[in-house]
């Protein structure tokens, strides 16, 4: 194997490492935020978020990179980046202080069926009739979820969390696919979208929410 066969085997194992640990927080996920009480959401996000960009900065500076050149992107890459990780965290964090844990997680991690769907409507893309066949199965999963299998029915009391699982999902889908249009934005620009991010939840907490100590 050549130095550089060795170089792109290293690395693959190295992102299939960082894959895993993502679906790993992606699993705890729902586990965590029912653990945090009645904290409210806008300040979980400025809470979580603040400490995901701290540790974003920390990466890149201890690596030798430029902060402000990874900072210095696009207006479009940077309302993409803040709007898609405030919005699609905010209506999740609802949906499972309203509805039930397991139902509203899974009915939010519809988005990687919506992903196909909306990459499919792209201008190089073509729409076939199973990206059709799996969104329909996928939904009509979810609506057995929320109605119990009792047809039509479904608990009204959780209806609020499940709209916002929806939308939770409809959000992050988006966000994935229109990232396509910021293909050129380094990874290490999360952080700045963190600390927009951060920034937005402490703004609207103070401004709507009680501060709710952690136990």
């Amino acid at each position: 194997m050549s130095l550089r066969q060795q170089a792109l085997a290293a690395q693959k194992s190295k992102a299939t490492f960082v894959g895993s640990i993502a679906v790993v927080l992606w699993a705890f996920l729902a586990l965590f935020t029912t653990e945090v009480g009645t904290i409210p959401p806008f300040q979980l996000i400025s809470l979580c978020f603040t400490v995901a960009a701290v540790f974003s900065f920390v990466s890149i500076i201890v690596r030798g990179k430029s902060v402000l050149r990874v900072l210095s992107q696009p207006l479009g890459a940077w309302l993409l980046g803040v709007g898609g990780l405030f919005g699609y965290h905010f209506f999740y964090f609802v949906a499972l202080a309203n509805a039930p844990a397991v139902e509203a997680s899974l009915i939010a991690y519809l988005w990687p069926l919506l992903i196909v769907l909306f990459s499919a409507l792209l201008p190089t893309e073509t729409l076939h009739w199973y990206h059709v066949a799996g969104a329909v199965l996928g939904l009509g999963g979810a609506t057995l979820l929320v109605t119990k299998g009792h047809g039509l029915a479904f608990e009204p009391e959780y209806g609020f969390g499940y709209g916002a699982a929806i939308v939770c999902a409809l959000i992050w889908s988006a966000y994935s696919v229109l990232n396509r249009r910021y293909g050129a934005v380094p990874v290490e620009a999360v952080c700045g979208f963190c600390s927009g991010a951060a920034a937005l939840g402490f703004a609207t907490h103070w401004g709507a929410e009680n501060w709710v100590s952690p136990d």
